[in-house]
């Protein structure tokens, strides 16, 4: 639905859906609970960019808003982004959560966004996220990880659906 409402606003999209359960499941075997949702964001941000550059994209869009949630801290956030080379576009990281809110109103995703779903980052949240991690500590984590074969798992697995407008 959020898809087809975004659709509106340009001639074509294209969905990426990626199978994240097992690759958090490994996340959490081995990973301590601060550190979980920046590990997650980081494998997500590798995913995205091996599919970006299988679809020959320049660069990566993301809705982070700084200081929104505990991932998208000032720290967080650098961190999570060296786990890419390509650009990171974030076009609502200046906006607070009402401003966010009414341009998805004026947009007409709202109402939609707004419909409780079980995101991978909900499911699995710790009660304590960090919310200034250290590059060396999340390396160290990751460490713990086979990154490569998590990256090939969740890229080898995408669903891509297109829409266009009018559908």
């Amino acid at each position: 639905q959020l898809v087809t409402a975004l659709t509106r606003h340009q001639f074509l999209s294209r969905l990426y859906l990626v199978p994240f359960g097992e690759i958090q499941r490994q996340i959490v075997a081995a990973v301590s609970r601060p550190l979980r949702v920046v590990l997650y964001r980081r494998m997500m941000l590798r995913i995205a960019e091996g599919v970006a550059r299988k679809e020959k994209a320049k660069a990566l869009l993301t809705g982070e808003s700084l200081g929104q949630v505990a991932s998208q801290t000032l720290d967080n956030m650098a961190v999570i982004q060296q786990a890419a080379t390509l650009p990171i576009l974030r076009p609502l990281v200046g906006m607070d959560k009402q401003e966010i809110i009414d341009q998805a109103r004026r947009i007409g995703t709202f109402e939609i966004s707004s419909i409780p779903d079980q995101d991978c980052c909900q499911l699995f949240v710790p009660k304590h996220p960090a919310t200034k991690a250290k590059p060396w500590e999340v390396e160290e984590a990751e460490s713990k990880l086979d990154v490569a074969e998590l990256m090939r798992m969740g890229i080898e697995n995408t669903i891509n659906e297109e829409f266009t407008f009018p559908d």
